[in-house]
């Protein structure tokens, strides 16, 4: 499958340590950041946004922010974000049976190892990830009753990156970058 578009012939010069940094990253030759070189502001904010996610150093821990991902990315059946995020679940925690919920092949209620803040940010990214947006008020109380404010911002605002770029990425028809070809998605 290929994107849409092709990348521009030349790319502008003050974008180029930008996509150097995104390939030292991922160890992958990203389409994206090439993309995206047609409108150098999109490019540029779109950096920005990235550099700027949650990590998981000094806030939430890099296992739920993983769940946050890789749920919105389903949610929003993303190929390249199912691919990006999904990629190394292993590596923060995850097991084969906890990805196969967020993937929607399990029921959550049978897989007793997502703690209740877990089982929360799974619902809570996917209204994040839903249209129409609802956010029902039990969710929001129980939300409230297990993050602290400055968490919920962070849960908020991680499900609504993927959703940024999963509607970018998709418009433009990018295709998985192979991050998850050798696990089972």
């Amino acid at each position: 499958m290929e994107a849409f578009i092709t990348p521009p012939p030349k790319i502008p010069f003050y974008l180029r340590p930008g996509i150097w940094l995104a390939r030292k990253i991922t160890g992958k030759d990203l389409l994206p950041p090439k993309l995206l070189a047609w409108y150098p502001k999109t490019a540029v904010g779109s950096g920005v946004l990235e550099s700027l996610v949650a990590n998981g150093k000094k806030d939430l821990d890099k296992r739920i922010l993983k769940i946050v991902r890789i749920q919105a990315s389903f949610a929003v059946s993303c190929p390249f974000c199912i691919d990006m995020n999904s990629h190394e679940y292993a590596d923060c925690g995850l097991s084969k049976a906890e990805l196969a919920v967020l993937q929607g092949r399990a029921d959550i209620d049978k897989v007793g190892t997502f703690s209740i803040r877990e089982k929360l940010a799974i619902e809570y990214a996917k209204c994040v990830s839903g249209t129409p947006l609802s956010f029902p008020r039990p969710l929001i109380d129980r939300l409230k009753e297990h993050f602290t404010e400055r968490e919920m911002v962070i849960l908020a605002s991680t499900a609504a990156q993927v959703n940024y770029w999963a509607r970018l990425l998709q418009a433009l028809g990018v295709p998985s970058a192979g991050f998850s070809d050798s696990c089972e998605l």
